[in-house]
């Protein structure tokens, strides 16, 4: 069958949110409620494959310039068929039409976010998630993710890729590791 994506309609909050929690469980990403997906119910976009949910992906404005995607997840017999790709365009489409200028997203999964033309960036370059989210997120003193951002008005004028140490000891389990490499501000 053909997958399209679309805007959701309140009907798919219970898909969307099942999908998301397979992979809350796995502590790949944050869950999601029905009630908080309906809460963004302009900012979703699923793959809907013939009348089945097969992923789905959200776009969240921090700023009146910065947004991010959120809750990205493509069903498991639906992975490398490019499903992903297609909600990413869709959302920095979305974020286009919006007038914002970056997209930012906070990801296990960086090589997929980089093919999408996404960059990695120190987390601290995203203060607005940081402080407006992250904060209170339990994971945030050993968070595993790397943060990556888009510019969508002048992509040559996105920030350069972290030094591949600095990405070491930023995700590095080991404290002493954090503390020798010098943080990029």
């Amino acid at each position: 069958m053909t997958i399209t994506i679309r805007p959701i309609t309140e009907a798919d909050a219970p898909a969307i949110s099942a999908l998301v929690a397979g992979f809350a469980a796995q502590n790949l990403m944050l869950p999601r409620s029905e009630a908080q997906v309906l809460l963004a119910l302009e900012d979703f976009r699923v793959a809907d494959d013939g009348g089945r949910i097969v992923g789905c992906g959200s776009l969240i404005e921090l700023t009146p310039t910065l947004s991010e995607i959120r809750s990205l997840a493509v069903a498991a017999d639906c992975h490398s068929r490019g499903v992903g790709g297609q909600i990413v365009g869709e959302l920095l489409g979305l974020a286009r039409q919006r007038g914002l200028e970056q997209v930012c997203a906070l990801t296990l999964r960086p090589n997929f976010f980089q093919r999408q033309g996404f960059q990695i960036v120190d987390r601290w370059n995203l203060t607005p998630k940081i402080w407006s989210e992250c904060v209170y997120c339990v994971k945030f003193h050993r968070c595993d993710e790397v943060a990556m951002l888009q510019n969508l008005r002048d992509p040559a004028a996105a920030p350069d890729p972290a030094p591949w140490w600095h990405f070491l000891a930023d995700h590095a389990p080991q404290p002493v590791l954090r503390w020798l490499a010098p943080r990029r501000d």
